[in-house]
């Protein structure tokens, strides 16, 4: 129908003007009024409770509210969320993501990226590193610590370089990321070093202690995934401006808990379609197997609604490697796939292997339903149990049950059912 494909042009135009800046780091609480309003804690995925939460979440649940101060210790914390005493919301409900577990409350500093073409603003918690951190349901005394110190002193450094540059363009960086092998979900080491080179000038001119800058520095020097958490901001701050337009089959947000995965379309608002999520199949860490795996789940496949993570895999085929996605000549065919679900190609953010062909852009519910293909994801794989990390990474797929779900709704909704 016309208007319907008027009205994807209309979002994937408005998704290509996006101009996603990084323009400050803040306490959560000072942009996001909900959370000074009650223990509130974000989390990634669609709506959830306690009950229904997996184990990594519950986990990360207990330690941000011990980190919060609104538990003495970890059974505590178990206790006042099982007796209803904290309150979960979706970060999506809030210009808001995070990473796996996503927790977002109000003393965690934000990163905020702004989209100048539409004014909108997005956030996303810093990246934590690597080994045992919260986003994968870590949740002890050196989990609390990290977190602490990045409120404390990274938080505070990074605002004073960030408005000292005026602003970080990162629309450029993720384009230069793809020449460069990142495709910005399970591989950010291009894209990490980008943004640091860009900002660690900034960060020396504004220091005034030489310790906490070369901390800092180190600390996200080591961080391969450290653009992650940024990666993620700016898919937000790019499909935020897209809900809402009508006769839109285009979809906004995928999100996952760990129990459900869900996702939403333009034309349908901000109502959520639901799926029990998939298990992904990967690679593990030493010592760990499918046995010890948690189902999939995190706030960051917004990067493959804006055409990277697995829908740019051509631009990186050490990852299809490292996932388990098979060989690394196979990277382009988990690209050319995503381009039959979706209604354009990207032409700012290009892969050079694939002949400068543009990441594939819009992910249109008719096509996953006509052609029979869900969206790739390249993802992380928590362990099952709370408290101890990630175990390995992988590729899953989307639940094809949203998006039939979500095609019927539209149809109803537009008359044609």
């Amino acid at each position: 129908m016309e208007r319907i494909e008027l009205a994807n042009q209309k979002a994937v135009e408005t998704m290509l003007a996006g101009d996603p800046v990084l323009v400050d780091v803040v306490t959560a609480g000072d942009v996001i009024p909900a959370l000074t309003e009650a223990k509130l804690i974000l989390h990634a995925g669609p709506p959830i409770s306690w009950e229904r939460m997996c184990g990594p979440m519950q986990g990360a649940v207990a330690g941000i509210a011990v980190f919060e101060g609104w538990a003495t210790d970890l059974d505590d914390a178990t206790k006042k969320a099982a007796s209803g005493e904290f309150e979960f919301q979706p970060n999506h409900h809030h210009s808001a993501v995070g990473p796996m577990t996503g927790m977002t409350t109000r003393s965690q500093p934000v990163m905020v990226v702004l989209n100048r073409t539409s004014g909108n603003h997005a956030y996303c918690c810093i990246n934590e590193g690597l080994g045992k951190v919260m986003r994968f349901g870590g949740n002890d005394a050196s989990v609390l610590q990290r977190l602490a110190w990045l409120k404390d002193a990274l938080a505070p450094l990074m605002s004073a370089a960030i408005k000292h540059s005026e602003g970080i363009n990162l629309k450029n960086i993720v384009a230069r990321g793809l020449t460069m092998g990142d495709e910005m979900h399970q591989r950010n080491v291009a894209c990490s070093g980008l943004l640091l080179r860009e900002l660690a000038p900034h960060m020396a001119a504004v220091s005034t202690d030489s310790k906490l800058l070369s901390e800092a520095l180190r600390f996200m020097g080591s961080n391969d995934q450290f653009f992650l958490n940024v990666g993620m901001a700016t898919g937000k701050a790019i499909m935020d401006p897209v809900r809402d337009i009508a006769h839109s089959t285009v979809v906004t947000a995928m999100s996952r808990n760990g129990t459900d995965f869900g996702i939403r379309v333009s034309g349908l608002g901000d109502q959520w379609f639901t799926a029990p999520v998939e298990m992904p199949e990967g690679l593990y860490f030493p010592g760990f197997s499918e046995a010890d795996a948690n189902p999939d789940m995190g706030d960051s496949t917004i990067v493959e609604t804006i055409g990277l993570g697995g829908f740019a895999m051509g631009a990186s085929p050490a990852v299809a490697g490292f996932v388990g996605a098979g060989a690394a000549s196979d990277a382009a065919i988990f690209t050319k796939d995503m381009s039959e679900i979706c209604c354009a190609e990207n032409p700012e953010w290009s892969i050079p292997g694939m002949d400068y062909l543009g990441v594939p852009t819009g992910i249109d519910i008719r096509r996953v339903v006509d052609v029979g293909v869900a969206p790739t994801i390249n993802t992380g794989i928590a362990h099952k149990k709370p408290g101890i990390g990630q175990v390995g990474a992988g590729v899953v797929r989307a639940p094809m049950r949203c998006f039939t779900d979500a095609l019927r709704a539209f149809a109803v909704k537009e008359g044609v059912a």
